[in-house]
């Protein structure tokens, strides 16, 4: 038995959750997000908390029972508290600007590169040099930063580009002159 699948997820006070045949829907004060099961999977609601079963022992069943616990519990955090997830720029010139839901960045190119902020997550840009992402859906969170992380990744030899907020960097040395 999957030790994180059999572990049942305590549903706090302000979510709502629904189960309906392959579908979950998980409503809470931040927003909704939803779940479709795989077959053999099953989920069933006991006294306030979420409780995930399979049907066999088979071994892409017993993969799924923890990823489905785990990805129902993540629902319920991201609808109760959300996540977030920070980013620097580092680098002379470097910085990001925000219009609506476009994002530009100026960092070493000759044009500006530009991001099209998708549908449920708020990005902010502090100083033109710290972006904030926050959502409800820890992957999608996890996929915008990991893009704009991608727009210019950081140099190991200058230590230049947009970063997490935290990432340690080996810095590599360079090239010895005689």
């Amino acid at each position: 038995m999957s030790r994180i699948g059999k572990k049942p997820i305590t549903v706090p006070s302000g979510v709502d959750v629904k189960v309906s045949g392959s579908n979950v829907s998980v409503k809470g004060p931040l927003g909704k997000l939803d779940w479709s099961l795989a077959q053999g999977v099953s989920v069933a609601l006991d006294n306030g908390q979420i409780v995930v079963a399979r049907s066999s022992e088979d071994r892409k069943l017993r993969a799924l029972h923890g990823l489905v616990r785990a990805e129902l519990n993540n629902m319920v955090h991201g609808v109760t508290k959300g996540y977030e997830r920070s980013l620097e720029i580092t680098g002379v010139g470097y910085k990001a600007q925000i219009q609506g839901r476009t994002m530009s960045f100026n960092v070493g190119y000759i044009n500006p590169v530009v991001y099209e902020v998708p549908v449920g997550i708020d990005v902010k840009v502090d100083k033109q040099t710290l972006i904030n992402v926050k959502g409800v859906d820890k992957r999608l969170v996890g996929q915008v930063a990991a893009n704009l992380r991608a727009i210019k990744p950081p140099d190991v030899y200058k230590q230049k580009g947009v970063r997490y907020a935290g990432e340690q960097l080996r810095k590599k040395a360079g090239k010895t002159g005689k």
